[in-house]
């Protein structure tokens, strides 16, 4: 997966950009106070970025 693409998913998904790192950029989905790196590479292994969007994503139901 491309890395724009999967930040794409993830910025449509709430989360937020809260850091630069050297090499990853963290994101955090401010719900669920969670945070994971997503690396800077041009293309993201498919496995990785599922493993990143799992974690990030939101399954609380909206109240």
């Amino acid at each position: 997966m491309k890395r724009g693409d999967l930040i794409r998913r993830l910025e449509e998904m709430g989360c937020v950009l809260i850091r630069h790192g050297r090499k990853h950029d963290w994101f955090q989905n401010p719900r669920t106070k969670i945070s994971q790196p997503v690396p800077r590479h041009n293309e993201i292994k498919n496995a990785l970025a599922k493993h990143i969007i799992k974690m990030l994503q939101d399954d609380a139901p909206d109240i």
